[in-house]
């Protein structure tokens, strides 16, 4: 473990003193009583429209009677007081918490004994959650979709019991500028959604106005701990006080907010996608987050003034500014979609689930399943890219509410193929090795996590992230490198654990080689262990071959080191053969069988052993199992029984792993 010194060392040097030094400015901000200054008082706000919805018919068209169906389904659950949190379990949407009325700073701050355990919920995200307004979307959308007046309604009351029981900046969900955010953007296009609405009144669309500018004016006072975050938080802060420099033109901090928006957009776009595309957080859903905020900005910038002018019958005269997403950030916004285009999987629509997963979608504008990318992917690799990766199907639902109104003022470059480690010999199979390097905020230790894919299954998967606030051992424990598909070195995490969220010591991986049906590449997260981890992934006909070899440059003088490969895969009936140094085992899949075969060698072999793990529980070899093995999290706060294969070896020097994944479909 680390001491408090050498933690607090670590981070400054690695992070860089300017985060550092960002985060103590509001820390010091929260002790000295800065963030409790009463806000400025702006009596209705005029509120401007920002978005051309489509036709209802042609919404009609691209849901079709099923996709109307299942719209329906969920906004009536909606109705009823329930939503589908994280896309997973049908929850009650609880906006009054019934606390007692304290300022957010109180609950950060832990301040008059209120810490986060006294809170409805131990965990603060399934607080936040109800309260981010995506529910919204599903509302809107069935209205546009059905005229019914209950879908308005049911807005109407949901916010009303929101704006009442959480004045600003008091209560928990005035804590977070990120959150802030989310909900102004939900609020902005649910105005717009139910603006003509027979049952919304004046009152309620004054009250609306006044909310947004209320949330604009939370943010800028604690941007700077955004900044501190260099992530998320900082893109969808810019993306809301953007949005409401847009909606509030009238309001005396608008400019202030657009100047803050545009430059946060960019300085965020230029810097925190790297060459590959890859987004700072390594993470597929932040990854979606990040280009979700992208399309919307994108599509306020390019908003048709002329039809909306017509459309609110003059009464907006002011046009709407000019693009401000400079050409750098454009050019990284393709790259980005390009990412994501590659780690998508044609047939699901499902991705890899890698590194932090914590459930944000936060403009769900299609219906589909939470893991499904591909509305995110078409919207922006239409607007990116100008191609249509998946053909036509309901997931281009969302790039009708994100359509682009001028094209022209767009520069689109050519953006070239680049060396993602993923391999795609054939359209029913393709695999994704997980390797990175640089300065970035790595939130799993997860360098050579293997991804594997056959007819739209997951078949060697990533555990994902379940949960961040709760009890040992349940706290954000699948992070870590035991749990992934990659292998172990006496037990360590590839990289220092300095928090629950944080990683120090930051490992580098490299590609060594790679084509169409082979790829090397290797880390350096165990050189203080004196051990190099390279991994060759290929495939031949119906197989897949992994091998792992790990490299000693150090002599092992006191005890041999104990390597562990590791399995995560998707459960199923399965049959398991053993001896001292080979596992063959059998897993039944939806298409046909799916054979894991995994031997060791070592020059300097001292002992092996195997172990099956599901849920938490030993069904094979004689191991001490953590609760947390052999668990799949496909969204936030949902965990389901995986199959753990592990195989440990001590050896005083280097070791081989092979695995073969054959591929034997039904007949």
């Amino acid at each position: 473990m680390l001491s408090r010194f050498q933690r607090l060392f670590k981070i400054i040097t690695q992070l860089g003193f300017t985060q550092v030094g960002l985060f103590a400015l509001y820390k010091l901000g929260l002790k000295t009583g800065y963030f409790k200054r009463d806000p400025k008082p702006f009596p209705n706000p005029s509120l401007r429209l920002l978005f051309d919805f489509p036709s209802k018919e042609e919404l009609l068209a691209i849901l079709g009677a099923d996709g109307l169906t299942r719209l329906i389904t969920e906004a009536d659950e909606i109705v009823d007081g329930k939503f589908r949190i994280f896309g997973g379990e049908l929850t009650e949407i609880k906006l009054d918490l019934g606390l007692p009325p304290r300022h957010w700073t109180e609950y950060e701050t832990h301040e008059a004994d209120i810490p986060y355990a006294h809170l409805p919920h131990p965990d603060i995200k399934y607080i936040w959650e109800p309260a981010r307004f995506g529910w919204a979307f599903t509302l809107g959308r069935a209205f546009h979709a059905t005229d019914e007046r209950k879908y308005v309604e049911a807005f109407w009351r949901y916010f009303e019991t929101f704006d009442r029981a959480n004045p600003v900046n008091i209560g928990p969900h005035w804590m977070s500028g990120q959150e802030v955010a989310i909900r102004l953007m939900a609020l902005a296009w649910a105005a717009q959604a139910f603006w003509d609405a027979r049952v919304s009144t004046n009152q309620q669309l004054g009250c609306l106005a006044a909310s947004i500018a209320e949330h604009a004016e939370r943010i800028p006072p604690t941007l700077l701990y955004a900044r501190s975050q260099n992530n998320n938080h900082l893109t969808s802060e810019a993306a809301g006080l953007y949005t409401a420099s847009l909606a509030l033109p009238d309001h005396p901090d608008a400019e202030k907010w657009r100047k803050l928006g545009i430059k946060w957009l960019n300085w965020s776009f230029e810097n925190q996608i790297d060459e590959n595309g890859e987004y700072i957080q390594h993470s597929v859903n932040y990854h979606r987050l990040m280009l979700q905020l992208a399309l919307w900005v994108n599509f306020l910038n390019t908003k048709d003034t002329k039809k909306h002018k017509e459309k609110t019958k003059g009464n907006l005269n002011e046009p709407l500014c000019s693009l401000c997403l400079n050409k750098k950030a454009q050019q990284n916004l393709a790259l980005a979609t390009r990412w994501l285009v590659e780690l998508t999987d044609s047939i699901s629509g499902n991705t890899p689930n890698l590194g932090a997963n914590d459930g944000a979608y936060i403009f769900p504008l299609a219906n589909g399943d939470f893991r499904d990318v591909r509305p995110v992917v078409q919207a922006a690799s239409k607007i990116f890219l100008n191609e249509t990766p998946f053909g036509t199907g309901a997931w281009d639902e969302m790039a009708l509410w994100f359509k682009h109104s001028n094209v022209e003022t767009f520069q689109r470059s050519n953006v070239e193929m680049f060396n993602l480690p993923t391999l795609k010999p054939t359209p029913n199979t393709w695999a994704s090795l997980y390797v990175t390097s640089g300065n970035l905020r790595l939130a799993h230790a997860d360098q050579l996590y293997l991804d594997l894919w056959w007819q739209g299954q997951n078949i060697a998967i990533d555990p994902g992230t379940y949960l961040y606030n709760a009890e040992s051992p349940w706290d954000n424990r699948l992070a870590a490198t035991q749990f992934h598909n990659t292998v172990t070195v006496n037990g360590l995490d590839q990289m220092t654990r300095a928090s629950r969220f944080m990683y120090l010591d930051w490992s580098t991986g490299r590609v060594v080689e790679k084509s169409d049906s082979h790829i090397v590449a290797e880390h350096d997260g165990y050189r203080k262990q004196g051990v190099t981890h390279r991994r060759a992934v290929s495939f031949d006909k119906n197989s897949w071959r992994v091998e792992d070899n790990l490299q000693t440059f150090k002599p092992s003088n006191l005890q041999p080191y104990a390597y562990c490969l590791h399995w995560l895969l998707q459960d199923g009936e399965w049959k398991l053969e053993s001896s001292d140094e080979k596992v063959e085992m059998s897993l039944q899949t939806q298409h046909g069988l799916v054979k894991v075969i995994i031997h060791a060698s070592s020059i300097t072999h001292h002992s092996s052993a195997f172990s099956l793990v599901r849920a938490g529980k030993l069904l094979y070899g004689n191991a001490e199992i953590p609760p947390t093995r052999g668990w799949y999290s496909p969204t936030y706060g949902v965990k389901i029984p995986a199959l753990s294969l592990a195989l440990e070896m001590t050896a005083s020097n280097a070791v081989q792993f092979i695995t073969e994944f054959q591929l034997i479909p039904d007949p």
